[in-house]
């Protein structure tokens, strides 16, 4: 038996298991690439630097594509580049897709941006999914920064417990001036506080923005730049120079396929979920 064929095999396996064609999870990771090249037109237009970032890059460097059972897409910016970008999204005149981030939207607290089908509705278990403007599938666009462990952790514990306490008031009249306040007071005030604190850094490294959360994956710039690319779905797109030195950085052990268990508590749209586990679900 030809060697491709052999390896090839066990990722095919897994498109057919998690999301063969006509699905309606490949009919959605379609439609981000989609999207995804026309954000990429727009980075490329104004010369900002972007790459594939998180699962995303995951998939193109072990499936050569979208992880089977991955339902959104990610990219990485610099920081630098985050606002003029955001700034950008946020003016674009469309009807089709909107820049979801919390200048358009009071409810969306997260301090990265993601940019959406304005129709359609993927559902959800968070309770502050309930009040958001936009539910349709999105493109979640994250920042690094250099800075230390440190300030990430804090700056991600502080705005994360903050925000937290307002997703039990169901009153608009209150729950949005809270949700001001604390981006203030977090955003404002104490993250240009931490941002100083995160030039204690000999070691160079790069977090999410802080804010953003998920502070220990750690990366290096020597390791992203000069960007190079790689097959994402038939196509050449960007992504970091070392990308397994990159990928280390935020999983470890990468190549290693999680557990069906694993993979089942990951996919959090229940409509995904029935159509992948439907059957199996209701016999156990």
């Amino acid at each position: 038996m030809d060697c491709n064929n052999q390896k090839a095999s066990p990722i095919l396996a897994l498109k057919e298991r998690y999301s063969p064609e006509g699905s309606k999870l490949r009919r959605d990771q379609k439609e981000l690439l989609r999207m995804l090249l026309i954000v990429g037109d727009i980075c490329d237009q104004h010369k900002i630097q972007w790459w594939l970032a998180a699962g995303t890059l995951l998939g193109a460097a072990r499936h050569k594509g979208f992880i089977p059972w991955d339902d959104d897409i990610d990219i990485f910016v610099l920081r630098k580049d985050y606002r003029k970008l955001e700034k950008i999204l946020c003016n674009l005149q469309s009807d089709e897709f909107v820049y979801h981030c919390m200048h358009t939207d009071v409810d969306y607290i997260n301090c990265f941006g993601k940019f959406r089908k304005k129709e359609g509705c993927i559902q959800s278990k968070s309770k502050r999914y309930n009040y958001y403007k936009w539910k349709g599938i999105g493109l979640d666009i994250f920042a690094v920064e250099r800075t230390n462990y440190f300030a990430a952790r804090l700056s991600s514990v502080i705005y994360k417990n903050l925000q937290h306490l307002s997703i039990y008031i169901s009153q608009d009249w209150l729950r949005k001036p809270l949700i001001r306040i604390i981006e203030v007071l977090c955003l404002g005030l104490i993250n240009p506080i931490l941002r100083l604190i995160g030039l204690i850094n000999p070691k160079g490294e790069y977090h999410y923005m802080l804010g953003m959360g998920w502070p220990k994956p750690v990366f290096f710039k020597k390791d992203i730049f000069p960007l190079t690319t790689a097959e994402f779905e038939g196509i050449q797109l960007p992504v970091p120079k070392d990308t397994d030195a990159f990928l280390q950085g935020e999983y470890g052990d990468w190549k290693q396929l999680p557990s069906e268990e694993s993979i089942k508590k990951s996919i959090h749209c229940q409509e995904y979920r029935d159509e992948i586990f439907g059957e199996e679900e209701q016999l156990q």
